[in-house]
């Protein structure tokens, strides 16, 4: 079986598929990806550069469509000197929010397409306009949302097969289209993401060691930005800290990276904006910036924590929540959908209110207070439903497959 990939920054979601599928015997796979793609395995992958940049002064609604185009074209011209090279998958797979699968019928008509359905914009019930300290209010910001979508829907009309990684994401999307979605996440690998007891992080050029037992709060926000809740976590911090002399925080994130949803002032970052907020009543010794970490030492990281914090708007589910319950993490998490579906309070992990600093101090510190295996049953419950629901090699990967190898036998 041939089969296609295209991702603006491949292998992006479809990293341990494209992976898979390449390492199956009888499967030949091939790449399509934006500049910042990278190399996978012995994948073939082509990168595409845009022809040009969105149009200066173009109505804000359709922006993010015309960007959608110029991605779709470039991608287009791409598979079509694969296909003068002679070819022809039987399948393609692409993320429906990027604009690759756009105009690839136009080239191979017969191939069957799998588009990935990450999110579904709207002016309510979702991200936008859910925290009215940082998101503008109003109808120009609802139909700005809305407008987002022409290309996802676009690229779901003619997909064969729809994926979605939950159910609250696929809940996004109009009825028409959520009919057609298929709910299968990506997975995790349980085997290696697990309990360490005898886990240590060293921090290079620190000097410190931080080991499991510790009374380490840990915290995952990639790009340090208000979706992810870094307002609320850093307002949190100074309850902690008092209440707990002992502990340390680490945190996982560059404030460099582009954000989700609506951009810092000009000139500054988020972390900047709401670290000035708190940064009087902070230790910042006990506070630990670590950056992006490689896979081997994320992996330490989730193993050394003693209680792991994770917020986000109802917006798409982080690897790092299920990554963190399969290291059986005790997670204190936003009440938040879809968090809501993954944690059952006081079972496998404790949930509050997003917008609560205080319940979250409160949380934390009443968590840290009590030994580590006060929350045995808690911890053991967070790994037993990744296990059972999320695990990479036993569940969510052979769904996958199973589900294209039968669509391209039909």
């Amino acid at each position: 079986m041939n089969v296609l990939f295209l991702h603006n920054e491949f292998p992006g979601q479809f990293v341990h598929l494209a992976s898979h599928l390449a390492k199956r015997r009888g499967h030949n796979v091939v790449a399509i990806g934006g500049p910042r793609s990278h190399q996978l395995d012995a994948i073939d992958l082509r990168q595409y550069e845009l022809s040009r940049g969105t149009t200066s002064g173009i109505l804000p609604y359709v922006e993010t469509y015309e960007l959608e185009c110029l991605h779709g074209e470039a991608a287009a011209v791409a598979a079509a000197e694969l296909a003068a090279e002679g070819f022809r998958p039987d399948v393609i797979v692409g993320h429906a929010g990027w604009g690759e699968l756009l105009f690839l019928k136009e080239i191979w008509p017969e191939a069957k397409t799998v588009a990935y359905a990450e999110y579904y914009y709207r002016g309510r019930g979702g991200d936008v306009s859910y925290d009215p300290e940082i998101d503008e209010q109003g109808l120009a910001n609802m139909i700005f949302a809305r407008a987002k979508n022409a290309g996802v829907a676009m690229c779901m009309a003619e997909a064969d097969l729809i994926v979605a990684p939950t159910a609250w994401q696929r809940s996004c999307f109009p009825q028409g289209l959520r009919s057609r979605i298929v709910v299968v996440h990506d997975g995790v690998d349980t085997a290696s993401i697990r309990p360490c007891p005898e886990a240590q992080l060293q921090i290079s050029g620190g000097g410190k060691v931080f080991r499991a037992g510790e009374e380490i709060v840990t915290y995952v926000n990639r790009a340090l930005e208000p979706i992810r809740g870094i307002h609320v976590f850093l307002r949190a911090l100074p309850r902690i800290l008092e209440a707990r002399p002992s502990a340390q925080v680490l945190i996982v994130g560059s404030e460099n990276d582009r954000p989700y949803g609506k951009w810092p002032p000009q000139g500054t970052t988020w972390k900047h904006v709401f670290l000035r907020e708190v940064q009087h009543r902070l230790d910042s010794r006990r506070i630990n910036w670590l950056g992006l970490l490689d896979r081997d030492a994320f992996n330490v990281f989730l193993a050394v924590s003693r209680v792991h914090v994770y917020l986000t708007y109802p917006f798409v589910l982080s690897w790092s929540l299920i990554e963190a319950l399969s290291a059986g993490c005790l997670v204190v998490a936003s009440a938040t959908p879809p968090v809501a579906e993954i944690i059952d309070h006081g079972r496998n992990g404790l949930l509050v209110d997003f917008f609560d600093h205080e319940a979250l101090a409160d949380t934390v510190i009443e968590a840290l207070s009590q030994p580590k295996s006060a929350f045995a049953g808690v911890r053991r419950a967070a790994r037993e439903t990744v296990i059972t629901n999320y695990d990479r090699d036993t569940i969510c990967l052979p769904r996958l497959v199973d589900l294209i190898e039968s669509l391209v036998a039909t």
